[in-house]
């Protein structure tokens, strides 16, 4: 099946949505009731991020902005901080999802590094200024951390049980991405 026909491209962006879904519901099943334990990473940050590399047009900008708001509320964040950061980073790698497309991996993993880097220094330095209490640093570099580990397993989960590729010049068609 042609990965840009208009049934795949709505199957896949339900499935995205559906992947969101199940990550914010474990998020918020009561697993750990005593404080402190186990830092998990931002699943639907390395997803997204994932998704926007490798097929731009299953995760388009409305989407990510409603997965990351409900996300923002959910989780019990400030809404919309870091929703409007996660979609630039996201729409950041779309715009270079063509480049990235004959990058190694490794390249792959260091840009989306940096940019992991970059919205959570940023989301902290906009939660100072606006004086609203920012999490302790300790948590917050073991979730970048867990976060960029984690990643190369995304990129495995996308790819070999989802079927989410990166685009061959083939796949490109007329419409160029």
């Amino acid at each position: 099946m042609n990965s840009l026909a208009p049934s795949r491209v709505w199957m896949m962006r339900a499935a995205f949505t559906l992947l969101i879904l199940i990550i914010l519901f474990f998020h918020l099943l009561p697993l750990q009731t005593a404080p402190g334990g186990i830092i998990w990473p931002n699943l639907i940050l390395a997803f997204s991020l994932s998704w926007s590399v490798r097929r731009p047009q299953y995760v388009p900008t409305v989407l990510l902005a409603c997965m990351f708001f409900l996300a923002d509320f959910l989780l019990q964040r400030p809404p919309g901080l870091w929703a409007m950061l996660a979609l630039v980073a996201c729409e950041h790698v779309k715009s270079q999802a063509r480049s990235l497309r004959d990058a190694s991996i490794t390249t792959e993993i260091a840009f989306i590094l940096a940019w992991i880097v970059g919205i959570s220094i940023s989301y902290r330095i906009i939660l100072a200024i606006l004086y609203v209490e920012v999490p302790p640093v300790g948590p917050a570099l073991l979730q970048i951390v867990a976060t960029v580990a984690a990643y190369p397993f995304v990129i495995v989960v996308t790819h070999a049980f989802m079927g989410v590729r990166k685009a061959t010049p083939n796949d490109t068609g007329t419409r160029g991405s």
